[in-house]
């Protein structure tokens, strides 16, 4: 081996080894910054429940940190009522959109569809909430009595903006579905829509359900939407009263989040501290709801050969 073959493998080598370190490096950053976020919830978390008891925070059904009324109940009540209005018109929506750009699109289509449908997740959150604010909820007026900051308005926009998570991942998931069973299936005479339904759907069942609880995570977490169009007003939902529950104005607990982080409250006061408990709580759920996704990826994955 020549001399200057010699130079351009030890150049290789190194540029390789440089670049296994820096993704190393990136790596760890990740883990430290999720680390270093935990640890810091749970800091002012325990200072917060060593002054209110953590039955009363995880019973109690009136949420007024003014009066030192600290039942999160309220705030979960709001964000699960959020969380499944969005559900009703992301869930189908985005799965009837992603069997369309899979099964049915061409693929000069899809190439201009897929990229169109993903700008939706790009639109700051902000733009949503005032949309709700100022289109929706005046469009509702004219034939429910509905409120100036109602749950129904802010869950539509919450659902519209979570389609493309539901699409993307599920289109991508029956992409990955082998062409030969779509046409094993054609050869026995099913017609698309039955191999759409009957055997891409099922085939590609884990990355569905991930997309699903994915977006649902993202739901929960989503803060400006449900604060500019949803309101500040927690309260229990009634489930006996559906209509009741998406009406009128509810509290989400990223919503009390801004509200208690954008007040004047002193810094170390109980009242700031809840911040933290609440935010340890919703990081619980969405870590929770992570890690189910991840075990309805591996339970129900298909291997094909």
């Amino acid at each position: 081996m020549s001399a200057p073959d010699i130079t351009h493998d030890n150049a290789r080598s190194v540029r390789g080894v440089a670049f296994k370190y820096v993704f190393a490096v990136c790596a760890f950053l990740s883990i430290l910054t999720t680390v270093a976020i935990v640890l810091t919830l749970l800091y002012d978390a325990v200072d917060f429940f060593a002054v209110v008891s953590p039955l009363e925070f995880f019973s109690g059904t009136e949420w007024t940190p003014s009066n030192d009324l600290y039942g999160v109940w309220p705030l979960i009540s709001g964000t699960v009522t959020i969380t499944i209005g969005s559900a009703l018109i992301a869930l189908p929506i985005g799965l009837l959109t992603a069997i369309y750009l899979s099964e049915y699109a061409s693929d000069r289509r899809r190439a201009y569809l897929k990229p169109a449908l993903e700008v939706l997740a790009g639109v700051p959150t902000v733009v949503y909430g005032y949309f709700a604010l100022v289109y929706i909820t005046p469009v509702f007026d004219r034939f429910l009595p509905i409120g100036t900051f109602n749950a129904l308005s802010a869950s539509i926009m919450v659902g519209i903006m979570i389609i493309p998570m539901v699409s993307s991942i599920s289109e991508d998931a029956m992409s990955s579905v082998p062409d030969s069973l779509r046409q094993a299936s054609y050869g026995l005479g099913a017609t698309k829509f039955t191999v759409s339904t009957s055997v891409v759907v099922p085939a590609a069942l884990s990355g569905i359900l991930s997309s699903y609880i994915l977006a649902l995570s993202r739901a929960i977490g989503e803060t400006m939407i449900v604060a500019v169009a949803a309101g500040q007003t927690p309260r229990m939902a009634e489930l006996t009263d559906p209509a009741g529950m998406f009406l009128e104005s509810v509290q989400t607990m990223t919503a009390a989040m801004v509200q208690i982080g954008a007040s004047d409250v002193v810094g170390q006061s109980t009242q700031y501290k809840s911040l933290f408990a609440v935010g340890l709580t919703l990081f619980v759920i969405t870590f929770a709801m992570n890690l189910f996704s991840e075990w309805v990826s591996s339970r129900y994955r298909e291997v094909y050969r």
